[in-house]
């Protein structure tokens, strides 16, 4: 199964190291391969990988772009596509 979402990262410092950790713990809650990128034509990121994540540099007011393939890969873009929409509030401990 294949699962693709878009969501605008308000979080005002952009998606530094604490937004960063909270996205790759999200992801890391499920089997499916996630990715993410700033731009639908990539480069695409592993969403499991903090320092990846990270290295993206991403700024506030990017649209994020969500893909993932697995058995819960819908699941799993809906849960980061909350998360971010609630400003990274809610993730896992």
């Amino acid at each position: 199964m294949q699962a693709e979402g878009t969501v605008l990262l308000l979080h005002a410092a952009g998606l530094h190291a604490r937004p960063a950790v909270t996205l790759t713990k999200t992801a890391k809650t499920f089997r499916a391969k996630v990715q993410v990128a700033a731009d639908p034509a990539g480069p695409w990121i592993d969403a499991k990988s903090v320092v990846r994540v990270m290295g993206m540099k991403t700024p506030a007011r990017t649209l994020l772009h969500l893909r993932a393939e697995g058995d819960d890969a819908q699941a799993a873009v809906d849960a980061l596509v909350r998360l971010v929409n609630d400003d990274f509030q809610g993730g896992p401990e």
